[in-house]
Protein backbone atom coordinates (compact mmCIF):
# COMPACT_ATOMS: atom_id res chain seq x y z
CA UNK A 1 0.00 0.00 0.00
CA UNK A 2 1.30 3.61 -1.19
CA UNK A 3 2.59 5.69 1.73
CA UNK A 4 0.17 8.68 1.09
CA UNK A 5 -2.53 5.37 1.01
CA UNK A 6 -1.71 4.46 4.56
CA UNK A 7 -1.30 7.85 6.10
CA UNK A 8 -5.20 8.77 4.37
CA UNK A 9 -6.24 5.26 6.11
CA UNK A 10 -4.71 6.47 9.64
CA UNK A 11 -6.50 9.97 9.09
CA UNK A 12 -9.81 8.59 7.96
CA UNK A 13 -10.32 6.23 11.02
CA UNK A 14 -8.77 8.97 13.32
CA UNK A 15 -11.11 11.17 12.20
CA UNK A 16 -14.65 8.75 12.22
CA UNK A 17 -13.47 8.03 15.66
CA UNK A 18 -13.45 11.11 16.26
CA UNK A 19 -16.83 12.38 14.37
CA UNK A 20 -18.89 9.26 16.26
CA UNK A 21 -17.74 10.26 19.69
CA UNK A 22 -15.15 7.55 20.06
CA UNK A 23 -13.02 10.19 21.68
CA UNK A 24 -14.75 12.93 23.80
CA UNK A 25 -13.97 16.82 23.61
CA UNK A 26 -10.89 17.39 25.24
CA UNK A 27 -9.26 13.74 25.70
CA UNK A 28 -6.16 12.90 24.68
CA UNK A 29 -5.15 10.19 21.19
CA UNK A 30 -3.33 7.64 21.80
CA UNK A 31 0.59 8.21 21.25
CA UNK A 32 2.44 7.88 18.02
CA UNK A 33 3.90 4.63 19.30
CA UNK A 34 0.48 3.09 19.57
CA UNK A 35 -1.04 4.21 16.91
CA UNK A 36 1.61 3.07 14.87
CA UNK A 37 1.28 -0.13 16.12
CA UNK A 38 -2.25 -0.22 15.84
CA UNK A 39 -2.40 0.68 12.02
CA UNK A 40 0.55 -1.43 11.64
CA UNK A 41 2.69 1.85 10.10
CA UNK A 42 5.66 3.91 10.83
CA UNK A 43 5.65 6.36 13.36
CA UNK A 44 6.10 8.99 10.74
CA UNK A 45 2.83 8.12 8.79
CA UNK A 46 0.97 8.46 12.20
CA UNK A 47 2.91 11.72 12.73
CA UNK A 48 1.52 12.83 8.99
CA UNK A 49 -1.87 11.57 9.62
CA UNK A 50 -2.10 13.98 12.76
CA UNK A 51 -0.51 17.02 11.23
CA UNK A 52 -3.64 16.00 8.14
CA UNK A 53 -6.11 15.99 11.37
CA UNK A 54 -4.39 19.30 13.36
CA UNK A 55 -4.90 21.40 9.75
CA UNK A 56 -8.55 20.08 9.67
CA UNK A 57 -9.08 21.01 12.96
CA UNK A 58 -10.25 18.24 14.43
CA UNK A 59 -7.12 17.83 16.51
CA UNK A 60 -4.83 20.66 18.41
CA UNK A 61 -1.47 18.87 18.69
CA UNK A 62 0.51 20.07 21.71
CA UNK A 63 3.99 18.75 21.68
CA UNK A 64 5.44 21.02 23.85
CA UNK A 65 7.29 24.80 23.27
CA UNK A 66 10.43 24.23 21.48
CA UNK A 67 13.23 26.91 20.82
CA UNK A 68 15.88 27.13 18.38
CA UNK A 69 18.63 29.54 18.05
CA UNK A 70 19.02 31.04 14.55
CA UNK A 71 22.69 32.42 13.28
CA UNK A 72 22.65 34.80 10.61
CA UNK A 73 18.82 33.94 9.65
CA UNK A 74 19.81 30.46 9.65
CA UNK A 75 18.14 27.51 12.55
CA UNK A 76 20.97 25.81 14.46
CA UNK A 77 20.20 22.60 15.43
CA UNK A 78 21.95 22.19 19.23
CA UNK A 79 21.69 18.71 18.93
CA UNK A 80 23.74 17.76 15.99
CA UNK A 81 26.89 20.20 17.77
CA UNK A 82 26.93 23.91 17.30
CA UNK A 83 30.22 23.35 15.05
CA UNK A 84 28.27 21.23 12.35
CA UNK A 85 25.04 23.45 12.70
CA UNK A 86 27.03 26.67 12.09
CA UNK A 87 28.97 25.01 9.53
CA UNK A 88 26.01 24.13 7.47
CA UNK A 89 25.02 28.34 7.92
CA UNK A 90 28.07 28.32 5.07
CA UNK A 91 30.19 30.83 7.76
CA UNK A 92 33.52 29.49 8.49
CA UNK A 93 34.01 29.51 12.80
CA UNK A 94 36.60 28.64 14.12
CA UNK A 95 36.62 27.75 18.04
CA UNK A 96 39.20 28.00 20.74
CA UNK A 97 39.52 26.07 24.02
CA UNK A 98 39.92 27.96 27.18
CA UNK A 99 39.92 25.43 29.74
CA UNK A 100 39.30 21.58 30.22
CA UNK A 101 39.60 20.65 34.12
CA UNK A 102 37.45 18.87 36.45
CA UNK A 103 35.67 21.38 39.12
CA UNK A 104 33.49 20.39 41.69
CA UNK A 105 30.15 22.34 42.23
CA UNK A 106 27.91 21.28 44.91
CA UNK A 107 25.69 23.64 44.21
CA UNK A 108 24.96 22.96 41.06
CA UNK A 109 25.08 19.05 41.50
CA UNK A 110 22.16 19.50 43.69
CA UNK A 111 20.35 21.69 41.33
CA UNK A 112 20.52 19.25 38.45
CA UNK A 113 19.87 16.37 41.15
CA UNK A 114 23.07 14.64 40.95
CA UNK A 115 25.02 13.28 43.61
CA UNK A 116 28.43 13.64 43.04
CA UNK A 117 29.52 17.27 43.01
CA UNK A 118 32.17 16.81 40.29
CA UNK A 119 32.08 17.94 36.93
CA UNK A 120 34.20 18.02 33.67
CA UNK A 121 34.31 21.78 32.71
CA UNK A 122 34.85 22.96 29.33
CA UNK A 123 35.45 26.61 27.81
CA UNK A 124 34.74 27.65 24.68
CA UNK A 125 34.77 30.74 21.71
CA UNK A 126 34.09 30.76 18.54
CA UNK A 127 34.60 32.98 16.51
CA UNK A 128 33.84 33.88 12.91
CA UNK A 129 37.10 33.11 10.68
CA UNK A 130 38.81 36.66 10.20
CA UNK A 131 36.43 38.04 12.41
CA UNK A 132 35.12 38.87 15.69
CA UNK A 133 34.19 36.57 18.63
CA UNK A 134 30.68 35.21 18.14
CA UNK A 135 30.12 33.32 21.69
CA UNK A 136 31.43 32.54 24.89
CA UNK A 137 30.15 28.49 26.23
CA UNK A 138 30.85 27.26 29.36
CA UNK A 139 30.00 23.35 29.94
CA UNK A 140 29.61 20.90 33.07
CA UNK A 141 29.62 17.33 31.64
CA UNK A 142 30.09 14.45 33.95
CA UNK A 143 33.80 12.93 34.99
CA UNK A 144 33.80 9.39 33.43
CA UNK A 145 34.77 7.55 30.63
CA UNK A 146 36.43 9.53 27.78
CA UNK A 147 35.07 12.71 29.48
CA UNK A 148 36.88 12.64 32.39
CA UNK A 149 40.21 11.87 30.20
CA UNK A 150 39.36 14.45 28.37
CA UNK A 151 41.37 16.67 30.59
CA UNK A 152 44.55 15.05 29.79
CA UNK A 153 43.46 13.94 26.25
CA UNK A 154 41.49 16.68 24.91
CA UNK A 155 38.65 16.46 23.13
CA UNK A 156 37.84 13.83 20.52
CA UNK A 157 38.15 15.26 17.02
CA UNK A 158 38.34 19.11 18.82
CA UNK A 159 34.55 18.59 19.66
CA UNK A 160 32.47 18.16 22.60
CA UNK A 161 29.74 16.59 20.97
CA UNK A 162 31.95 13.90 19.86
CA UNK A 163 33.75 13.69 22.78
CA UNK A 164 29.78 13.21 24.63
CA UNK A 165 28.93 10.28 22.21
CA UNK A 166 32.49 8.66 22.81
CA UNK A 167 31.40 8.21 26.66
CA UNK A 168 27.97 6.50 25.79
CA UNK A 169 25.91 9.25 26.05
CA UNK A 170 23.09 10.35 23.81
CA UNK A 171 20.99 13.38 24.61
CA UNK A 172 17.20 12.89 24.02
CA UNK A 173 15.81 15.30 26.63
CA UNK A 174 16.25 18.97 27.10
CA UNK A 175 15.22 22.11 28.89
CA UNK A 176 16.66 25.72 28.36
CA UNK A 177 16.22 29.12 29.43
CA UNK A 178 17.36 32.53 27.40
CA UNK A 179 17.82 35.94 28.97
CA UNK A 180 20.15 39.38 28.31
CA UNK A 181 22.60 39.64 30.14
CA UNK A 182 25.70 42.20 30.64
CA UNK A 183 29.34 40.96 30.18
CA UNK A 184 31.44 40.47 32.82
CA UNK A 185 34.74 42.13 32.82
CA UNK A 186 36.01 38.33 32.53
CA UNK A 187 33.41 37.53 29.73
CA UNK A 188 34.25 40.75 27.81
CA UNK A 189 38.15 39.51 27.99
CA UNK A 190 37.16 36.28 27.19
CA UNK A 191 35.07 37.74 23.73
CA UNK A 192 37.41 40.92 23.30
CA UNK A 193 34.19 42.98 23.63
CA UNK A 194 33.64 45.93 26.52
CA UNK A 195 32.30 45.16 29.57
CA UNK A 196 28.62 45.50 30.27
CA UNK A 197 27.85 44.64 26.45
CA UNK A 198 24.67 42.80 26.07
CA UNK A 199 24.80 39.14 25.12
CA UNK A 200 22.41 37.08 24.49
CA UNK A 201 22.65 34.39 27.58
CA UNK A 202 21.52 30.42 26.74
CA UNK A 203 21.70 28.09 29.30
CA UNK A 204 20.37 24.49 28.74
CA UNK A 205 20.74 21.28 30.31
CA UNK A 206 20.38 17.84 28.30
CA UNK A 207 19.76 14.62 29.77
CA UNK A 208 19.49 11.04 27.95
CA UNK A 209 16.04 9.13 27.07
CA UNK A 210 16.27 7.39 30.75
CA UNK A 211 17.41 10.84 32.53
CA UNK A 212 20.65 10.48 32.99
CA UNK A 213 23.01 14.07 33.06
CA UNK A 214 24.44 15.03 30.10
CA UNK A 215 25.45 18.32 29.91
CA UNK A 216 24.36 21.90 31.38
CA UNK A 217 25.43 24.73 29.24
CA UNK A 218 25.78 28.30 29.77
CA UNK A 219 25.92 30.45 26.05
CA UNK A 220 26.77 34.34 25.72
CA UNK A 221 25.71 34.53 21.78
CA UNK A 222 25.76 37.76 20.12
CA UNK A 223 23.00 39.56 19.50
CA UNK A 224 23.72 40.66 16.44
CA UNK A 225 24.34 37.18 15.49
CA UNK A 226 22.17 35.43 17.03
CA UNK A 227 18.63 34.63 17.52
CA UNK A 228 15.58 32.90 19.37
CA UNK A 229 12.91 31.23 17.58
CA UNK A 230 10.07 29.78 19.15
CA UNK A 231 7.92 27.12 17.87
CA UNK A 232 4.66 25.54 19.36
CA UNK A 233 3.38 22.43 18.62
CA UNK A 234 5.13 19.40 17.14
CA UNK A 235 6.86 18.89 14.17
Amino acid sequence: MPVSSKRRLVADALRDAIATGRYAPGQRLPGEHDLAERFAVSRGTVRAALADLADEEYIAIHGGIGSIVTFDGAALDPRSGWARSLAATGTEIAVRVLRIERVSRPGQAAELGLDDPDFIAVDRVRHVVGGPDISLERSLVPPFGRLARAVDEGLVDDSLTATIASAGLVPALAEQWVDLQPLTAEEAASLHRAPGEPFLHSRRVSRTADGTFVEAVDSLLDPSRFRLHMKFGSA
